[in-house]
């Protein structure tokens, strides 16, 4: 049986702030839409964390079973190392699922917004196809495209409309500036496994794009992350802030342009994540400084 340590491996925390990261932003839209609800932000955090953790089980499970993972480069897999039966790592994802949809419930009973129910059967359902069923779409290079729209887009417009009823367009560039972030982040984990995701048959984006144009979309992603929200400097001039996570950006940059052993992407992993979480403070920092200061 695997040990505690190793379920929490498993979980992959080094991904934990895609899910964090929108929450942030999205909160920060709402406290400038005049409406921030410190339960609801909790909420869909909770919603966001379990919903990470179940997708990174789902796809623990369904890349172990088909032997993805046999031969991969980096941190344990529960099902292929066989640390963890593959029912074991199926039960804890659907576990995950069932508490975020649990969460959402609550979440959708204060802000009334019942037709959040459909999208968050939708995060679900689409977690779980990204690797997992008879045509995981993650095989067919549309992992990114799930990546950008639900802990994206979803994600931060779903926070700030269960506090404020509403959006905004400083919610939507937040949105869609940590959604590129994240699929730089998967874009990373995809660029490491290029060899033996051919060899499985998985057709990542990565692998689409080949090795180099790969590598090259990540900056360009970084990059538009940081430089979209300047659309919003004439009335929030504090929205400069988020150019301070430039510099945070040029080693895992480097490392993905130069660095040739698969290896040495691994703590670009990390990195990416950190850049997020940086992100996501200094964009709702500047929104908050723009209320309270003008």
């Amino acid at each position: 049986m695997a040990t505690a340590g190793q379920w929490l491996e498993g979980a992959r925390l080094r991904t934990l702030p895609m899910a964090i990261a929108p929450v942030v932003i999205g909160s920060a839209a709402a406290f400038e839409l005049g409406s921030f609800i410190l339960l609801n932000a909790v909420l869909a955090l909770l919603v966001g964390i379990l919903m990470q953790v179940g997708v990174n089980y789902a796809n623990d499970y369904s890349d172990g079973v088909r032997g993805t993972d046999d031969n991969r480069v980096g941190p344990l897999r529960l099902t292929a190392s066989g640390a963890a039966s593959p029912s074991a790592v199926r039960r804890a994802s659907f576990a995950s699922f069932g508490a975020a949809l649990l969460a959402g419930l609550v979440l959708i009973v204060l802000s009334g917004s019942w037709w959040l129910l459909l999208i968050g059967l939708a995060c679900v359902l689409a977690g779980w196809g990204y690797t997992g069923g008879s045509n995981p779409y993650g095989y067919l290079g549309l992992g990114d495209v799930f990546v950008f729209v639900f802990f994206g887009l979803v994600a931060t417009l779903g926070t700030t409309y269960t506090q404020a009823g509403q959006v905004s367009l400083a919610s939507f560039l937040g949105a869609t500036g940590t959604g590129l972030i994240a699929m730089a982040l998967l874009m990373a984990n995809n660029v490491r496994d290029i060899p033996t995701d051919i060899e499985a048959g998985k057709k990542t984006l990565a692998v689409r794009l080949g090795d180099d144009a790969a590598r090259i979309s990540y900056v360009m992603m970084l990059a538009a992350a940081i430089f979209l929200p300047l659309i919003l400097v004439e009335r929030h001039p504090w929205i400069l802030l988020v150019l301070l996570i430039g510099p945070a950006c040029l080693l895992p940059s480097w490392l993905m342009l130069k660095g040739k052993r698969r290896k040495s992407l691994i703590p670009v992993l990390k990195q990416t994540g950190m850049i997020n979480l940086g992100y996501s403070a200094l964009f709702s920092l500047a929104l908050v400084l723009s209320v309270s200061l003008g």
